[in-house]
Formats: structure tokens, sequence, C-alpha cells
């Protein structure tokens, strides 16, 4: 079963896939820096009924014009029927998009970590066909986020942070430096990996931490101004929804009609209809289409 833990720590390197080279780089891996990024398809289903699904696909181009794919694996446990399928999507993503490829699988504890690590080989012990050595990102070599103004510089990596070091007997310290860092950055982005880190925390104690953190830290993102207007957005919403849904179902109705009683309707006069966001004028036709003598005559008076 697919876990928030699990949906976090691949989906971060959606919203930041800049944040792989900037991890790698303090670890003493010197992956460039992309300058354009694709998310890919994550299908990796071939003709066979057998389903297969990386967890995230990116393409990361460079600046000196080079690119590979990252695919992105989340592990909670060890899993020997996952090498095998490493193994595959290197291979199938090597031969369709000619790219080099690179696996990265991220764990919460040391245990996974360390089994993930490899390396993992196919083929008899006296001559390995393949070997997969995925790289691993978990808490035995994610840094821990010293401040909040180190947080506040890289708050993807922060976000990192805190999610592989969720079941760390300090991680309350490493969530308030990250809510403090939160508070200098702007409220959509905030929100998004605020998200992504209780996501990331799922059941561990950390989350709760985080909640509190959430309700007290961030407490300006619930400012009676800006619940208010919120609100507002909210409800004229939903005013602005109904409205459309009363003039939809009156333009099926007006058609409906003309229909019914036999008259053609020309693509012009069916184009206007569909066209028309009057509710007032949409229900002036209703009331015409039912005695008019030809559908041109719903536009009189005042066609």
């Amino acid at each position: 079963m697919v876990t928030s833990s699990h949906e976090a720590l691949h989906r971060i390197f959606q919203k930041d896939p800049g944040v792989f080279g900037r991890t790698f780089r303090t670890l003493g891996l010197d992956f460039p820096e992309p300058v354009e990024t694709a998310l890919m398809p994550t299908d990796l289903t071939e003709t066979e009924p057998l389903e297969r699904r990386v967890d995230t696909l990116l393409r990361m181009e460079t600046a000196d014009g080079s690119a590979y794919l990252l695919a992105v694996e989340a592990q909670s446990r060890p899993d020997p029927r996952k090498p095998a399928s490493w193994c595959y999507y290197a291979a199938h993503l090597h031969a369709k998009y000619q790219l080099p490829v690179i696996l990265l699988v991220t764990c919460q504890d040391k245990a996974t970590a360390r089994w993930a690590s490899g390396p993992f080989t196919v083929g008899p012990a006296v001559w390995p066909l393949l070997t997969m050595r995925p790289l691993v990102l978990g808490p035995h070599n994610v840094p821990v986020v010293a401040s909040a103004d180190e947080a506040a510089r890289d708050i993807p990596l922060a976000t990192l942070s805190a999610i592989t070091h969720g079941r760390d007997p300090g991680v309350a310290a490493i969530l308030e430096r990250l809510a403090e860092a939160l508070k200098a950055t702007d409220e959509e982005t905030a929100a998004i990996f605020a998200e992504l880190t209780e996501l990331g925390l799922g059941s561990y104690p950390g989350a709760t931490i985080w909640r509190q953190l959430m309700a007290v830290d961030l407490s300006f993102f619930r400012s009676e101004t800006s619940m208010r207007l919120r609100q507002e957005g909210r409800e004229e919403g939903r005013e602005e929804g109904l409205e459309t849904g009363r003039m939809q179902k009156g333009i099926e109705d007006v058609l409906r009609i003309l229909d019914r009683r036999g008259l053609a309707v020309p693509d012009p006069v069916r184009e206007r209809i569909e066209a028309s966001r009057d509710l007032q004028e949409i229900e002036a036709w209703f009331d015409r289409a039912l005695t008019a003598s030809d559908a041109g005559d719903l536009f009189e008076p005042g066609g």
C-alpha cells in the first residue's frame, strides 16, 4: 500500500529537482545543477500484462548540453523483489530514451538505506551479468539542518531532511527550524512544503509535533483577514459554479425542446445558443422554444 510518507519522499523531487544535485554535492558527488527539467511518464509497462511503474521520473538537462534520467523510488523497508524491478527500470529507460539513468532510493531508516545501497547483481556468481548500485538518501547521509537560516536558504532540502530524519529522537528541533524558515517564504511555497512535510512524517510522532507547529508558529497564515478573503473566494467560486450549472442546464433544455418538437437547428443557431453566458437570455429562449415555428424565432424579438 502506498503511504503518505512514500508519496512525499519522491514528490519533493518533482517540486524541486535541483535538490538532488545539491544534496549529493554535500556527500562528495558533483552532479551538475539542472538548467531545465521535464517530468516524464512513470509507466514503464510494455505489451505484457505485468504493470511496472517508477515513483517519479525526471529528465534533467544540464548547462553543458548533456542530459540524464533521474528515477526516484521511495522505499520503506527491504524487499527482495525490488532489485529485479530496479534493474528492469534502468535497462528499459536506457533502451527507450538512450540516456544515462540514475536510480535514487529514498529511505527513512538506516537499515533500509543500508539494504537499498546494494550492490545487487543479476546472473550467476561466477559471471554477474548486471550490477545495480542505487544512490540512496536516508538518515545516514542527509544532513540535519542546523539552523532556521540554513533551512530558509534551501526549503526543499530542509524538507527532505525533516522527512528522512522523521524517526530521529531530535526531530522536534529539526521541525522547529523548518517551521521558522517557512515564515520567511511566500504562502504558496510554505503551504506546499508544509504539506509535503506532514505527508512525509506519516504516522511518526514527529507528525504530531509538526501539526502543533503549524497551528502555532504559522498562525499568520490563519489571520482573520486572510481567512475572510479565502472564505469570500470560496463563496464566490460556489456562486459562479451554481450559475454556470444553471446556464448549462438551460441550454440543454432549449435544445431538447427544439428536438422534441421536430424543429431543425442549423449550426449557426446551435452555436449561438451554446455560446450564451446570459442566464436571462437562455430563460427567454426556453419560453420561446415552447411555441416557436422555427429555431431562428428564438432570437425574436430583439434577436
